[in-house]
């Protein structure tokens, strides 16, 4: 380990040495660890972990914070017993007393991270935080070492909180609501673009479809087709297109072999890669059979709509589609942000009526929810609210909220529809994401 490389390297990536980026606030924050436990910060490639990390040493003293970046080419050849190397080297250099605070930013470059992550835990000196993509810190490949060590943080591209507040947008009610049409604004700039950190910063629009595209081609080719040794990369992009260009609808393994004309082997194996790596989300049907919940088909979201428009599909034709996607991710980002308990379905009823989404909390169905592009009472179908009020009269034991969001319509109506009943409450999109 060539020392004087080493620590020119720190220098570029610590507060006490030239890194000087402005870093912007997120929604959420996870606790900082104890000193014998590791927090692992992992999420789909671009969505701001090394800067959250970042974000949460500011809470230290400038030279109590040690921050290696393994992405850093001068330290490509680093092994993980040089770790223990690169701390004396910032106590030579930095502070005789050592880092109280610890960040291995995209630790997965080294291999065997995890025993040397271990050991310094052990010594109980150290605060620490991991990074790295969800394909490459995959929990099961650590946990055994780390058992009982270690806490998992999942973040998500940004929120439409967080969205408002990086474009100067004041998120107080009445600035809201004075500023309607500026919200609205950003919701469809927001439904356009999706929220990855630098693709909001670049304020050129070719710009941004630029950094999408190369986003999705390096999460294919990077973090699945290298990762997990794939050669048919072509039946793997023609998978995740397809995914692409039907999201919020029903898929299933057997419907995309015959699509894509490979083996039901290949279609799940790629799926559950392209699961791992978090550029898709397949969600389950609830149902009180365990083994129903995995033979049905499942929905499809992706991780950002961004790649949506980006890809060449048309966002005016199927916006209805693009809002129910935005649900879908904003619920799993809450879920991973505040609430963990919470589980996210969507259910279909013995007659066939659909519902988005069903949210089950511990033992109880708390809420079902629909999502539709519309402006008034009279223009959501008929359907969706049959779906509503059939699942009400299923679950009425949990008496769960029925809601259902529109694009610009707000109200609450008790309905009563063939003999069902029950009180449904229509919120706007932009005031859903808000969590006004």
């Amino acid at each position: 380990m060539d020392k004087n490389l080493v620590f020119e390297a720190l220098l570029d990536w610590n507060f006490w040495g030239r890194f000087e980026e402005e870093l912007k606030e997120r929604e959420r924050y996870p606790k900082i660890p104890e000193s014998n436990v590791c927090l692992v910060i992992k999420g789909v490639r671009r969505s701001g972990k090394s800067r959250l990390a970042y974000l949460l040493s500011r809470r230290f003293e400038d030279k109590e914070v040690l921050i290696i970046n393994f992405e850093d080419p001068r330290l490509s050849k680093i092994k993980a017993s040089d770790i223990f190397g690169i701390i004396d080297i910032f106590r030579e250099n930095v502070n005789p007393d050592g880092p109280r605070f610890l960040i291995l930013d995209e630790v997965q470059n080294v291999e065997k991270w995890e025993r040397a992550v271990r050991t310094l835990l052990e010594t109980k000196k150290y605060k620490i935080i991991v990074t790295g993509s969800s394909s490459k810190l995959i929990s099961e490949e650590y946990s055994s070492v780390l058992t009982g060590r270690h806490i998992d943080f999942e973040i998500f591209p940004l929120s439409f909180r967080e969205y408002l507040i990086w474009n100067n947008v004041r998120l107080k009610k009445l600035d809201i609501y004075k500023n309607k049409q500026k919200v609205i604004f950003w919701l469809n700039q927001y439904l356009r673009f999706g929220g990855f950190p630098e693709v909001v910063k670049v304020k050129n629009e070719n710009e941004k479809m630029g950094l999408l595209i190369s986003y999705f081609e390096d999460i294919l080719i990077k973090d699945v087709a290298k990762r997990y040794k794939i050669r048919e990369v072509e039946k793997l992009e023609e998978l995740a297109k397809n995914y692409l260009s039907n999201i919020s609808c029903l898929q299933s393994y057997n419907r995309m072999k015959g699509i894509i004309k490979t083996s039901l082997d290949t279609v799940e194996r790629f799926s559950i890669y392209l699961e791992i790596v978090r550029l898709f989300v397949f969600m389950k049907k609830f149902s009180p059979k365990y083994k129903e919940q995995g033979f049905a088909p499942r929905k499809v979201y992706t991780i950002d709509s961004g790649f949506f428009n980006a890809l060449g599909f048309k966002l005016s034709e199927n916006i209805g589609r693009v809002a129910e996607n935005f649900v879908a991710i904003e619920l799993l980002r809450r879920k991973s942000y505040f609430n963990p308990k919470m589980e996210i379905y969507y259910f279909k009823t013995q007659e066939g009526y659909e519902i988005d989404f069903l949210i089950k909390e511990g033992l109880r169905i708390t809420k079902l929810i629909q999502v539709t592009y519309a402006n008034s009472f009279d223009e959501i179908e008929e359907r969706e609210i049959r779906a509503l009020l059939h699942g009400y009269d299923l679950f009425k034991e949990h008496k769960p909220e029925l809601l259902v969001i529109t694009w610009d319509y707000e109200d609450e109506k008790e309905i009563k529809w063939f003999g069902k009943r029950g009180k449904i409450k229509f919120l706007p999109l932009w005031k859903w994401l808000l969590g006004i």
